[in-house]
This record gives C-alpha cells, structure tokens and sequence, in this order.
C-alpha cells in the first residue's frame, strides 16, 4: 500500500464508520431496538474492515520509486575515534 493508498482507506474508514453510525442509529430508533442499533453498526465495522484493512489494488495506484542501494566500499563506515581526556577544573574551597 503506497502513501496515497494509505490516506484513501483512513479517509474511507472514517466516512463509512460514520455513515454506519448514523444509519445504525436511525434504525434502532425506528425500530425502537437496540440491539438492533448494534447489529447494524457490526455489521458495518465488519464490512468497513473487510474494504479498507486488506491490500486491494486500488491502494496501490501511485507506486513508490525506490533509490538504487549504494555500494559499501564507496562510502566506508567511520572508524571511533580515541577519547580525549579532559582536564578538570579545579574546585574552589
């Protein structure tokens, strides 16, 4: 999942958890159930998952570039240096 992919099913999951919400709602209040109200709104977290959590190709519209490994040799790794020891300044009684 590339980074535009990534942002589309946040913004998904936030439009289609609300939308379940305010359906989930209205339905219990009709239906004056709420246990109802709460099958809805499973149901719509289930389906919610099932779009925005798995890898779809939609996802991946916009794929990252990568840059070519660089080779070690070229760039050798820097060797520590010795500690320098510092003077301590002396205390004042």
């Amino acid at each position: 999942m590339d980074w535009q992919g990534q942002k589309l099913a946040e913004q998904m999951m936030q439009i289609m958890l609300v939308a379940f919400a305010v359906v989930a709602f209205l339905t219990g209040y009709v239906m004056e159930s709420f246990r109802m109200m709460m099958l809805v709104y499973a149901g719509g977290v289930v389906l919610t998952t099932l779009i925005t959590v798995p890898n779809w190709p939609f996802f991946n519209r916009h794929p990252l570039k990568w840059l070519d490994p660089i080779v070690a040799e070229k760039y050798p790794k820097p060797q520590p240096q010795e500690p320098v020891a510092l003077k301590k300044k002396p205390t004042k009684k």
